[in-house]
């Protein structure tokens, strides 16, 4: 499926020199404010995840804003953006490269409300995905599994959501973002031999950062990477709040 084929429009941001551009127009002034103020966020010295600086610095991402989290319409320009960003990435320098997704609503949420909006937003964009696309070969479409990861466009992706009320400093933002990480980045780093050194870098600063450890951080088949998506302290008794249609049943 082509990204045109999902939605009338687009908000498919492209930076350059610090700015947004959409289709090689400069964004709208609301757009390119909040994406300049993500891109301070990751540039922040105390910022843990070195990935996500990297993206920045090297532009292997794209941004978009939307409407709001969960929106029909919303929904599908996401979807075209991700398909997009799919047919593009190949094309990206460096290690990593993210799709940034970011709404202007809703502001203020709990983090339970957080998470239950961010699994329902990814429900609806799997719903619409799935009329052309089976999971991503490799990972489970069980949110329960240890080898669960988010499928879209038959492309596996780590989902990372930052929200205005998170518990941790390091996923909080003023507006609600889902990020959309290439799964295949961190297995290509595993076969490198650079992942580990990489986690545990990662893992001390953002310790450094909080105090303590985040206990909500495993390994990738350890435990389902699930628990990690909204942010939220979760225990071992936590279920994802929605369910996935079988591989099997779904048509390429």
């Amino acid at each position: 499926m082509k990204a045109q084929d999902a939605a009338p429009s687009s908000t498919y941001g492209i930076p350059h020199d610090g700015h947004l551009y959409v289709d090689g127009i400069a964004a709208t002034s609301g757009a390119d404010e909040i994406h300049g103020a993500f891109r301070a966020f990751l540039h922040d010295p105390d910022f843990p995840c070195l990935g996500a600086k990297s993206i920045v610095n090297q532009l292997s991402y794209r941004f978009g804003l939307y409407q709001a989290m969960n929106e029909p319409e919303s929904t599908n320009e996401l979807l075209a953006d991700l398909y997009r960003f799919i047919e593009e990435r190949d094309s990206f320098e460096g290690d990593f490269n993210s799709y940034i997704a970011c709404f202007r609503d809703p502001k203020v949420m709990t983090p339970k409300e957080f998470e239950d909006l961010l699994w329902q937003q990814l429900l609806a964009l799997h719903k619409a995905d799935a009329q052309y696309h089976s999971w991503a070969h490799g990972v489970s479409s069980d949110p329960a599994a240890p080898g669960f990861s988010f499928s879209i466009g038959g492309q596996a992706f780590f989902i990372v959501g930052l929200s205005p009320n998170s518990e941790r400093w390091a996923r909080r933002f003023p507006w609600p973002v889902i990020v959309f990480n290439d799964h295949g980045q961190f297995e290509r780093l595993r076969e490198q031999h650079r992942f580990e050194r990489l986690k545990n870098q990662i893992r001390e600063r953002d310790t450094k950062l909080h105090g303590a450890p985040n206990e909500m951080l495993t390994d990738f088949g350890a435990h389902s990477e699930a628990r990690q998506y909204a942010g939220r302290q979760v225990g071992p008794e936590w279920q994802c709040p929605v369910h996935f249609e079988p591989p099997e049943r779904r048509i390429d």
